[in-house]
């Protein structure tokens, strides 16, 4: 009998889910988006290997924070606050954004692009580890954003699934990392952390209160909503 999936590919040499001329074509319909703080996050980005979700994930995670009235959004792993940027523009002025990130000079350029774009005053930018400034935290977020050690994402998924109100979203980055979760043979960036990306993924589809989907777009981004009943 045959199977409706296709089997595991051994060893490619690329795998991209998102053919690169497509996702051109959908940039250059986002042109009217553009911003200079957006460029020049972008460019220190390229210049300096940074990973950021760019443009196309960001206008994605915009338009999912809209579409649920996101108010308070908590961020696993902020950088110098590209995600931030977009999330911040969706939750309003009344809204709030909680970044997380080690470093404090990332907390410093954060504060510079998004003071530019008029959005500072609707973040608060908290530098250490997520999952202990996570844990200070009280009550239930809108939004919660992973994009830590992909190691710690399971961890991050565990903590974070009981604090997501009833039709909120869990949103994970990078969750086909460079294609390895579907090779049976990979290159892995640290040990264990192709691993911990597949068992996350796998309680997030399993966990019955929420419904999940995987943008392919990029490197992968896995939306979860918490059900309402």
């Amino acid at each position: 009998m045959p199977t409706m999936h296709s089997p595991t590919i051994p060893n490619p040499s690329v795998l991209i889910p998102v053919h690169p001329a497509i996702e051109d074509y959908m940039r250059g319909l986002l042109s009217q988006t553009d911003h200079p703080v957006l460029t020049a996050m972008e460019k220190i980005a390229q210049e300096n290997n940074f990973p950021i979700v760019g443009r196309l994930v960001g206008v994605f995670l915009e338009t999912l924070a809209r579409t649920v009235n996101a108010r308070r959004v908590f961020e696993f792993g902020s950088g110098y606050g590209y995600s931030a940027y977009w999330f911040a523009k969706a939750v309003g002025p009344e809204g709030l954004v909680i970044c997380s990130d080690g470093d404090p000079l990332n907390q410093e350029k954060a504060g510079q692009y998004l003071g530019s774009a008029g959005l500072w005053d609707r973040v608060g930018f908290h530098v250490g580890l997520a999952q202990e400034i996570f844990a200070r935290t009280e009550g239930l977020f809108d939004i919660c954003y992973n994009d830590v050690d992909k190691g710690d994402y399971p961890e991050v998924w565990r903590m974070a699934r009981n604090r997501i109100r009833p039709g909120g979203l869990y949103i994970a980055d990078n969750v086909l990392w460079h294609g390895r979760v579907a090779v049976e043979d990979y290159v892995d960036v640290v040990p264990g952390w192709t691993e911990a990306i597949l068992e996350h993924n796998r309680l997030i589809f399993n966990d019955p209160e929420f419904d999940t989907f995987i943008n392919p777009t990029r490197d992968g981004v896995i939306v979860a909503r918490r059900k309402t009943t």
